[in-house]
């Protein structure tokens, strides 16, 4: 009887086949949800910075408003205007990386009032005067809400699909803050 000798190759190839590129599959398969989820942190994340960025600016733009050193030698509409565009100047710098222009916030050089609502494009400023405070040119005492609509660019698709969207196809972040004028 003769010992015959199998090569190393022989004995590999009577083995059961290795199953090639099931993990290649698995990790697609696992991959896709994985990127759709990272893809939903970063817009969530940018949306997030847009809106406390929104907030703290209108809450800056309020505060301005409440300090604001009244002139005497001008009428209470001249303070008003002079006021809001205080407010405005300290609003949209506050504003800091988020686009202070058309579309995602606009802004003009007039004010248009109605009644003690005084807009500007996606900036609002009302005056109140609360019970038990009189009516004064100064306006002390009085409440001042900034009310400022900014409107966020939606840049992942599949995400902006599920997101509530205004006219131009952007998430609308409102912020409003009401103080007393000082």
């Amino acid at each position: 009887m003769r010992l015959v000798r199998r090569s190393r190759t022989a004995a590999v190839s009577e083995r059961a086949p290795a199953p090639r590129g099931q993990s290649l599959v698995e990790f697609a398969l696992v991959m896709i949800p994985l990127f759709i989820i990272l893809l939903g942190i970063i817009q969530f994340g940018f949306i997030f910075n847009a809106y406390v960025t929104i907030t703290n600016a209108a809450r800056e733009g309020a505060r301005t408003g409440t300090v604001y050193v009244y002139e005497p030698s001008s009428s209470k509409a001249q303070n008003d205007l002079a006021r809001n565009n205080a407010i405005k100047a300290s609003l949209l710098g506050s504003m800091n990386l988020l686009t202070k222009t058309a579309p995602n916030f606009t802004t003009g050089t007039t004010w248009s009032q109605s009644g003690l609502v005084f807009t500007n494009g996606d900036l609002v400023v009302t005056y109140s005067n609360p019970a038990g405070v009189l009516e004064t040119d100064t306006r002390v005492g009085q409440q001042i809400t900034v009310h400022a609509l900014y409107h966020q660019d939606l840049i992942i698709p599949m995400i902006a699909q599920l997101l509530p969207k205004d006219a131009g196809g952007r998430l609308a972040l409102t912020s409003e803050v009401t103080m007393v004028v000082n």
